[in-house]
């Protein structure tokens, strides 16, 4: 680890919002070494020639197409990124571990699916939780591809309330194993997978517990048949029953009762790999669409010339830029807060949860805002390619179908808002993120007088940083208020809780994109990124828009009177801009560089 990092005050999870970031603090894709580089060129080289090139076959339920790549994936160690070197994997950081992730998972969602659920929640809970023994002995085949793993949680009664499962696990009179009986669903990888990690109950224990379960026919162990499914059609879906089925005690995960942390934990972690996950497809379609603009003629001309297109891939480059600024930034953070842990003495498993779990709020804004970013581009891609986009023989109506899951993995979106906002204001009450003080002093500011003095805005990104500022004073206002008024009860309040997330994961993404701009004008000069700036202002700009609305929707919610009034003045007054962006010009821009390139060129 440098001692850039050791000494470098990384901001702890949530406190994006009170304390001030610089540009040159953030990790960007444009700071990738030469070693990243080379892993992000090999990964796409495989992608390329296994997955993109026989899209077709994964929309055919080709299964056993999907599990000769994994193996093709697990002989070249893509498996294996994340696994410690004392186990058979690679021992890479938490950011190229991201970036395979990314890399690897646009071409199709039937082997991303495949490829999330054995790396990460089939082979993580034990590399985190596992005992020594444990790991010696599964993790070094699951690295390889040799075995593959599968992740039991759901049930049909227990979805997102996790530990609500009714699978049973009963000790053996002679307390030498545990007989596991219940139904799973939704289970990835169920059909070639070798191992489970599956959740059970012991006796009326609050909690869940895990266990390692050997995939074995003779051991109670069913399935049902493959699911029906809207995307993903290669993917291993299936019910798996267990009967009766005997797990040696030394095959329990952790320790009893610990289950619903470690799935939480593995939550937190594939929603960062989940966002990751979103990116290159985004960048994919982004590339089918333009280049199909570019050769569509209709009117005698391409078009890419008419602006309703501009507008599109305009759009659709900026959130993809977005969604990439960010993951990257959060990717950083965590992987220098495992190293710092590390260096204090902690073990690399304690290192990594708990470097994952301190940035869990910004996990769950990646996941909402990448999984939405996603949906949003495969639909305008299926738009800009017109009836051939909704046709079986091009690839975009796959790419919409295979999206839609990712707003449901790893927890709804639903659900992560409300996480988002729920475990900043816990992190508040156990004084990790000061807000009560940032928020009086919003209070005090709206009882105040406004400056009329006319700021110097001169500096690139001087007065985007200055309106991003003042959109954190929206959040404080909304979220103060609302801790005010309901305290506890808050969680009771969905709605509200949804309006503030929306308005906390904007300033996010917003920010990240600004500074990465930032910091690559500051080292490449202004001209170099002339692009990457009017992507960063026009996500602002529609950032600004959802917040209005959304703080708007808030305020009127849960205040009255002179107070609603007042702070419907304070929502004006801080998203208002001193110098409105031309958004027309910003998106001609943007479109103009993407038909020129004919694909992404960003990243």
């Amino acid at each position: 680890m440098s001692t850039e990092t050791t000494n470098k005050d990384i901001l702890r999870g949530g406190q994006f919002l009170v304390k001030e970031t610089k540009c040159e603090d953030i990790f960007t894709l444009e700071d990738l070494s030469e070693e990243q580089k080379m892993m992000r060129d090999s990964t796409k080289e495989f992608v390329d020639r296994e997955l993109w090139a026989h899209w077709e076959r994964f929309e055919k339920k080709d299964y056993a197409y999907t599990e000769e790549c994994m193996k093709k994936a697990g002989e070249l160690g893509l498996l294996s990124v994340a696994v410690p070197e004392a186990y058979g994997g690679m021992g890479m950081g938490f950011v190229s571990t991201m970036l395979v992730c990314d890399y690897i998972s646009g071409a199709t969602g039937s082997f991303s699916t495949a490829f999330g659920a054995h790396t990460g929640i089939g082979t993580m809970p034990i590399t985190l939780y596992g005992s020594e023994e444990q790991k010696q002995k599964y993790v070094p085949k699951l690295a390889m591809g040799e075995w593959f793993g599968a992740y039991c949680l759901t049930e049909p009664g227990a979805g997102s309330d996790a530990n609500s499962g009714k699978t049973k696990a009963v000790l053996s009179e002679d307390g030498k194993h545990y007989s596991i009986t219940g139904q799973k669903m939704w289970i990835s990888n169920a059909g070639f997978c070798h191992m489970f990690i599956v959740f059970a109950r012991i006796e009326d224990d609050k909690y869940i517990t895990g266990f390692i379960v050997e995939n074995d026919p003779e051991n109670g162990i069913s399935f049902g048949e493959e699911e029906k499914k809207l995307g993903i059609h290669s993917s291993s879906t299936r019910q798996v029953f267990f009967n009766d089925t005997k797990v040696p005690v030394e095959n329990m995960l952790s320790e009893r009762g610990n289950g619903f942390k470690i799935a939480m934990n593995a939550l937190n972690i594939g929603r960062i790999k989940l966002a990751a996950a979103c990116l290159e497809a985004q960048r994919r379609v982004i590339n089918e669409a333009v280049n199909y603009a570019n050769e569509r003629l209709q009117f005698k001309t391409p078009i890419i010339n008419f602006g309703a297109i501009k507008s599109k891939i305009a759009q659709m480059a900026t959130n993809a830029y977005a969604d990439e600024s960010a993951c990257y930034r959060a990717a950083k953070n965590i992987e220098d807060r495992i190293a710092i842990r590390e260096a204090a003495g902690n073990s690399h498993q304690e290192a990594e949860l708990k470097g994952v779990e301190e940035y869990a709020i910004e996990c769950s804004i990646l996941k909402v805002a990448a999984s939405e970013d996603v949906q949003e581009t495969t639909d305008e891609g299926i738009q800009i390619f017109g009836g051939m986009g909704f046709s079986a023989d091009a690839p975009m109506e796959k790419a919409w179908r295979d999206a839609r899951i990712a707003r449901i993995y790893e927890g709804t979106n639903e659900i992560n808002r409300m996480l988002a906002v729920g475990m900043l204001v816990k992190k508040a009450m156990k004084g990790h993120v000061d807000l009560l003080g940032p928020a009086t002093a919003v209070g005090e500011e709206l009882m105040g007088i406004p400056s009329f003095d006319t700021p110097d805005f001169s500096e690139l990104f001087a007065e985007e940083k200055d309106l991003i500022s003042r959109l954190k004073k929206v959040f404080l206002m909304v979220a103060g208020s609302a801790v005010q008024k309901f305290g506890p009860e808050l969680e009771q309040h969905q709605q509200l809780m949804l309006a503030a997330a929306d308005i906390l994961i904007k300033i996010y993404m917003a920010e990240s994109t600004v500074l990465r701009t930032e910091k690559n004008a500051k080292r490449f000069g202004e001209e170099s990124q002339a692009v990457q700036t009017a992507m960063s202002k026009l996500y602002l700009y529609n950032a600004v828009d959802t917040i209005i609305q959304k703080g708007k929707e808030a305020i009127t919610s849960f205040a009255e009177g002179d107070e609603q009034r007042m702070m419907l003045m304070g929502l004006k007054r801080f998203t208002k801009y001193t110098n409105n962006p031309n958004v027309v010009a910003l998106r001609e821009e943007i479109a103009n560089k993407v038909a020129t390139d004919n694909k992404y060129t960003f990243d």
